[in-house]
């Protein structure tokens, strides 16, 4: 039979008023975007992708006009014979389309969010759960379960918000830095909170120079942090990490921020960094992080999807650390979200620190959920009909 075509491309834009926002050392988010993709074949096939747009704060209108009004026509008509083929097609179609814009980042966003619904559509369609259709023998043992973390938290927060993630089953928790003088202090007040087992990570979101984070580094030398996510910005010279590397105690993080193959593929090599986090909707979806995961797994590091976004990513994210592996752990927002926990399965209660899976088909997703219907901003379609293909 031959390969079905892509006939119909729908994209959904949510926008939820959040009463305490999430503040990170670049910004703050007054409210929580989200932009989900449904592509649909010629056999009535189906599957669901989502496109990150946490930034700028009118990023996520901008992406689903983006994927209708520039890119739904190099989809339109497309016989991938692998889920994968779409992107690395769409990767090479849209290159010149970036360039001439300058916006290299909404295009990888938008390619992401198409790639991981065809991985949806493809795994669905083989009737196995995500990460059991990406797992190498296909018939892994299950339910799966992946560690998670706490994410999201504001150091300032800390005291406070631990305890009742404790208590919700979570027995590790990242919290946001790069604010003020007084971190070494609170980091110092978190660890000593720390129960048996459990541990705490710091994330500056690309905060501090060079000499801030050494600094940093100094202040903080005694404390058992698993790790320090992106002191300097993502695309300081590689000379700068490699100082750091040697200078600060606390294993390097970073990769929300790297995009393309060729850029992972060096971080990875560098040995600059022991946890590489690739974010599923904003560069590569499922074929790139997987190639990303995998890659550093197999050099000893961990692989730890980042993800701040809603219930398609989070599941996509969950999926994709099943599939490849390794010591590596989910990150969960804390912060309420009604498009991440509207979502079957994307709101899960850890137990004892971990997350199961579902082994629904694909992402385990039929629709969007009706409760998200009041937030929605935008909604968008282009069929093949339409685009005369």
């Amino acid at each position: 039979m031959p390969t079905p075509t892509i006939e119909h491309v729908e994209v959904f834009c949510h926008r939820v008023p959040i009463s305490a926002p999430v503040s990170t050392s670049f910004g703050i988010m007054t409210s929580r975007p989200g932009v989900f993709v449904r592509l649909t074949d010629s056999d009535g096939a189906f599957g669901w992708g989502e496109i990150f747009a946490n930034w700028p704060a009118a990023g996520a209108e901008h992406r689903a006009r983006l994927l209708i009004e520039d890119i739904s026509d190099l989809v339109l008509g497309q016989r991938p014979e692998a889920p994968g083929d779409l992107w690395h097609h769409l990767d090479r179609a849209t290159r010149i389309r970036a360039l001439q814009c300058g916006e290299w980042g909404p295009f990888a966003h938008v390619l992401a969010g198409l790639d991981t619904a065809m991985h949806d559509m493809d795994a669905r369609r083989a009737g196995l759960a995500l990460w059991r259709h990406l797992a190498a023998d296909g018939d892994a043992p299950g339910p799966a379960r992946v560690p998670a973390y706490a994410s999201g938290i504001h150091v300032a927060d800390g005291t406070r918000t631990l305890p009742r993630e404790r208590a919700r089953g979570h027995r590790a928790f990242k919290v946001k830095i790069g604010f003020d003088a007084s971190e070494p202090a609170l980091l110092e007040t978190l660890c000593g909170m720390l129960e048996p087992g459990e541990s705490l990570m710091t994330d500056a979101n690309q905060a501090w120079t060079l000499d801030e984070a050494l600094a940093f580094g100094e202040a903080t030398a005694g404390l058992p942090l698993r790790w320090l996510e992106e002191p300097i910005a993502a695309d300081s010279p590689d000379e700068h990490w490699q100082r750091l590397s040697r200078a600060i105690p606390h294993p390097l993080a970073a990769g929300e921020n790297i995009a393309g193959a060729a850029d992972f593929a060096a971080a990875t090599a560098s040995g600059t960094l022991a946890v590489i986090q690739p974010d599923v909707a904003k560069w590569g979806g499922v074929t790139g992080c997987l190639i990303a995961g995998r890659a550093a797994v197999a050099a000893g590091h961990s692989y730890c999807p980042h993800f701040l976004g809603g219930g398609i990513g989070l599941l996509a994210s969950a999926h994709l650390l099943a599939a490849v592996g390794g010591p590596g752990a989910l990150e969960m927002d804390v912060n309420p979200n009604p498009l991440r926990d509207a979502f079957p399965g994307a709101d899960p209660v850890p137990v004892e620190g971990a997350v199961a899976l579902s082994d629904a088909p694909g992402l385990g997703i039929e629709a969007l959920p009706p409760e998200i219907a009041r937030y929605r901003t935008l909604a968008l379609s282009r069929s093949r009909s339409q685009a005369g293909t």
